[in-house]
């Protein structure tokens, strides 16, 4: 158990003075939060949308993740508007990013939408140095350790700016594609390297480098059995330019109500899923990812479940007026 959290606390900090990129978070239900990825997707299916996920990944397994996020969506004429808020939580690092989105559509034919969207919010990071217990004491490697040749670093807490982009056409209810682009800036969020007397911290200078995510998504609705049931396949590739992970999607949803899903994520996992949607516009969703990785063996897989729910604004009816030639004056 030591090893592991000793693992966990060098992976993210390391030793004195580090600079690291995290991945963001991942999802194996990611095509009921494409926005999360993409901003150009806000207001596309032209209707009231809030989306809430929560993924307990890796069970049993000392500082797993686990991820909360909250997306509200809706469309303004020829453009959209939305709000994501999403909490990542590692072991002793938590993440929090709140963006507000706005797309602006074009109509292509007669169903086509052409969407480009700009997001923008705050990147905030923290590090609990108390969260794993040190081996060794007085360790000033360590934030928030007892350090007998100067102040303690503290805990990590900082904030930054962040701004993301995409472009995203769709046929709604028939098929997607997207590209987009997280965490522009490539933001540095560091630790004060002096005390708020001008005391040079004597332990580590902590820095968390916030890397440029790129995404590749799409999806396809193929219509079976007269249009009862539908067949969907969906794919998600995300890189920061240092690794790049895929996730694969194919759905059966019977009589477009009940789905049946599997997900694979090259070289981690195998995900059955399940999908309930209602006629009002509610939908829920649970899948259970079986870890196929090294970590298998400290793993008891990884829970997620969303809740969905879309209005769809009525049509104003458009009132008619029509001359009778019966009372015309003569």
């Amino acid at each position: 158990m030591k090893k592991i959290y000793s693992f966990l606390f060098a992976a993210t900090l390391g030793i004195s003075s580090v600079s690291f990129a995290q991945q963001d978070p991942q999802f194996t239900q990611f095509m009921f939060c494409k926005q999360a990825y993409n901003p150009a997707v806000v207001g596309t299916n032209g209707s009231i949308c809030f989306d809430a996920l929560y993924r307990q990944q890796w069970v049993n397994f000392p500082g797993a993740p686990k991820t909360g996020l909250f997306g509200f969506n809706m469309n303004a004429g020829n453009f959209g508007v939305g709000l994501t808020i999403l909490n990542d939580q590692i072991g002793f690092q938590n993440t929090l990013m709140a963006r507000v989105a706005g797309a602006y559509h074009i109509h292509i034919g007669n169903t086509g939408i052409l969407s480009i969207g700009v997001d923008a919010g705050i990147y905030q990071t923290k590090i609990n140095g108390t969260y794993v217990p040190p081996q060794t004491l007085n360790d000033p490697s360590i934030p928030n350790n007892n350090n007998p040749y100067g102040p303690s670093t503290g805990n990590l807490n900082k904030m930054t700016p962040d701004i993301g982009g995409g472009i995203y056409y769709t046929i709604p209810n028939k098929l997607y594609v997207g590209i987009s682009t997280t965490h522009l800036g490539g933001q540095d969020v560091a630790s004060p390297s002096t005390t708020p007397s001008g005391m040079i911290y004597a332990g580590a200078k902590l820095d968390y480098n916030v890397a440029r995510h790129y995404y590749l998504m799409a999806g396809y609705t193929f219509n079976l059995r007269n249009g009862e049931d539908a067949l969907q396949p969906n794919v998600l590739v995300k890189t920061d330019a240092a690794s790049t992970q895929v996730d694969i999607n194919l759905t059966y949803m019977y009589k477009k109500m009940i789905g049946l899903g599997v997900s694979y994520r090259l070289q981690d996992a195998i995900a059955p899923m399940l999908v309930y949607k209602a006629p009002f516009g509610l939908r829920v969703a649970y899948s259970y990812d079986v870890t196929t990785s090294k970590i298998k063996g400290y793993s008891a897989g990884t829970h997620e479940i969303s809740i969905g729910f879309c209005l769809k604004p009525k049509d104003a009816v458009k009132k008619q007026a029509h001359w009778n030639t019966r009372y015309f004056a003569e």
